[in-house]
């Protein structure tokens, strides 16, 4: 544990918000402890610890207390959710059961999954093949515009390739894999916190890890590099599949979110990839256009009437445990 709290991105995050120091100094810290980090621990435990915090702290967690909210208090949660009580865990049953536990712990497994994957990856080209590593560990920082130009070849290269597995294998007519991907992923019956990881494990290995690994593997990103691109695939899994209302940029995450949501909807006939690039120029989109999506995600939550409506609900909830207490007292 104590090389997941010494990842360097922590303290450079940490340091300017809790001290007086400039820039400069800031960025001279944070390579410092960056070339300490990668000196100390060898370049597998440095890569792999830092692709547990990032799913830890941008996935694993939060999607974990959303879970938890909508499972826990359902009375509030179905309130943030686009579809109301079709939008939770259990859909429209006030209880949650084995369904929804099987979904979490599934998602959990598969995530684990992955990072074991990579690992072994990693373990086989570095001591079995006696190779450089698919993620470059060195106390080389990269440059801002390097760092951009991964971010977009990675991207790009995972929308490319999660529309080709995604539409042609997953959705073939003939292939096992997509018997396995149909009969878990698509009997959920909307997406709501953790399904973005949830699915039999080889389709998700093939839909969520190697679109993901892939291209940061060809390009040999820097671990830096690959810590923000994870990052950033990290939190729009977190709020694409959340199925609230409220979305951080909501122009681009809510546009996801629509779009995961009318693919299991429509069962599975469109929106193969999670921006709509691929599907806009092959025409498998299905549901709002992007323009659409850029009209209604504008309209901002208002949060007085989300709160009152909160309030109204807890008062008639209150009103109705008095009139069950009078009547037991009366009886």
């Amino acid at each position: 544990m104590g090389a997941l709290f010494s990842i360097p991105m922590l303290s450079f995050l940490l340091v300017p918000a809790m001290s007086s120091y400039g820039t400069s100094l800031n960025l001279l810290f944070f390579y410092i402890t960056w070339t300490t980090l990668v000196l100390s621990h060898s370049p597998l435990k440095v890569e792999i610890v830092g692709t547990i915090a990032v799913r830890l702290l941008f996935y694993l967690i939060p999607s974990l207390i959303f879970f938890l909210f909508d499972v826990l208090v359902p009375s509030a949660a179905v309130i943030l959710k686009a579809h109301g009580s079709h939008g939770l865990p259990s859909g429209k049953k006030r209880k949650s059961g084995k369904k929804e536990a099987k979904v979490a712990a599934c998602a959990v497994f598969n995530l684990l999954l992955g990072l074991l994957v990579q690992a072994s990856i990693e373990v086989c080209l570095t001591k079995g093949l006696k190779m450089k590593s698919a993620i470059k560990v060195s106390t080389r920082l990269p440059l801002p515009w390097e760092i951009l130009t991964d971010l977009l070849r990675g991207l790009f290269g995972r929308e490319l390739l999660e529309y080709i597995i995604h539409r042609y294998i997953l959705h073939s007519s003939t292939l096992r894999v997509a018997k396995n991907h149909d009969t878990w992923y698509h009997a959920l019956h909307t997406p709501y916190p953790l399904t973005a990881h949830y699915d039999h494990p080889i389709p998700y290995l093939l839909l969520r890890f190697l679109p993901m690994f892939l291209p940061a593997a060809i390009f040999r990103f820097h671990l830096l590099s690959f810590i923000l691109y994870l990052s950033l695939i990290s939190l729009e899994e977190t709020f694409a599949y959340s199925g609230y209302k409220a979305m951080p940029t909501s122009f681009f995450i809510g546009g996801i979110a629509k779009r995961v949501e009318m693919h299991l909807t429509n069962s599975g006939n469109g929106n193969y990839s999670p921006w709509g690039i691929m599907d806009w120029i092959f025409g498998s989109s299905i549901g709002d256009s992007v323009a659409d999506d850029s009209l209604e995600d504008t309209e901002e939550l208002d949060v007085d009437e989300l709160a009152e409506k909160l309030m109204e609900r807890s008062r008639k909830r209150r009103r109705g445990l008095k009139r069950q207490s009078r009547k037991r007292t009366d009886s």
